[in-house]
């Protein structure tokens, strides 16, 4: 598949799965909500490779396991509880912020250099985010918003170290599709672990919205927006393939605008420019 349609592909998911887990959030527990979404998107993928005979063993397990903690469960245990405190499209910006989390992780883990373009972009980015809640945090000290940002920003760090793990794959000759597969699988047995521990209840909720919202987010949310995502990352490489990240409050905010009455203001409209020109500048050539 040409490398413009899986970055196309990335973006149009990703881009509308904020109005999805929107959609989610209190009808079930948070972990309950993800914990079903990868449980059926393991399966399913799982299920299909086996049917098509091309299910595959990882010749080395340890970074699945990692990459089944970061992607498919630490990040959206952060993101899913951010949604819950602050607009869908407000969570996508700070996550477009990954970008320059996966530059900084790359310097950390494969010795890639942190050029002077990567602070400007890092500073313009924190810049953005910080213009963007400004009403949240100085006028009114809302704490459900200082929380959602916390919870944002975390997800969206397991998010980059799970891209890390998934070079280390690649790298293994473990493919993105193997690595997803079974990191679905895994991950949903994680947030199990969780589930009980915690002594949250696998409740059933009965609204229709949420379980056509938890079709969406495990089918095309995870199995193809992962998939066309992590064969980016294998293809161009993580920092590059993090400038889709760019263009999701793109699509999601707009998302937010129409369903969830988000309201703009010239300070978040300033907010979000500076934010997408961090990443802009980040990916700008030299």
């Amino acid at each position: 598949m040409p490398t413009s349609t899986l970055f196309l592909a990335t973006v149009l998911i990703w881009g509308t799965t904020w109005i999805a887990i929107a959609a989610q959030v209190g009808l079930a527990p948070v972990v309950v909500s993800i914990f079903y979404r990868f449980a059926l998107a393991g399966v399913v993928m799982l299920a299909g490779l086996a049917l098509m005979g091309r299910l595959q063993r990882p010749a080395v397990w340890r970074f699945v396991f990692v990459q089944a903690a970061c992607l498919f469960c630490c990040n959206f245990v952060g993101l899913y509880s951010a949604t819950a405190l602050i607009p869908s499209g407000l969570v996508s910006v700070i996550f477009s912020l990954a970008s320059i989390f996966n530059a900084l992780n790359a310097r950390l883990f494969f010795g890639e250099p942190i050029s002077r373009q990567t602070l400007l972009a890092g500073g313009l980015g924190a810049t953005g985010v910080g213009l963007l809640f400004w009403h949240d945090l100085a006028v009114t000290l809302n704490p459900d918003a200082l929380r959602g940002i916390g919870w944002a920003a975390l997800g969206t760090a397991f998010f980059s170290w799970g891209n890390m793990a998934s070079r280390a794959n690649t790298a293994r000759g473990v493919t993105p599709v193997t690595a997803n597969a079974w990191g679905m699988g895994i991950g949903a047995v994680f947030l199990l672990g969780i589930v009980t521990a915690t002594g949250e209840k696998l409740t059933l909720p009965q609204a229709p919205g949420y379980w056509v919202a938890l079709a969406y987010l495990a089918v095309i949310g995870s199995i193809v927006g992962f998939t066309a995502y992590l064969s980016l990352v294998a293809r161009i490489g993580s920092a590059r393939a993090g400038y889709a990240t760019v263009l999701f409050p793109i699509v999601a905010l707009t998302a937010s605008t129409l369903f969830e009455g988000y309201h703009w203001t010239p300070l978040s409209i300033l907010g979000a420019g500076l934010a997408l020109l961090g990443n802009v500048v980040m990916f700008r050539r030299r």
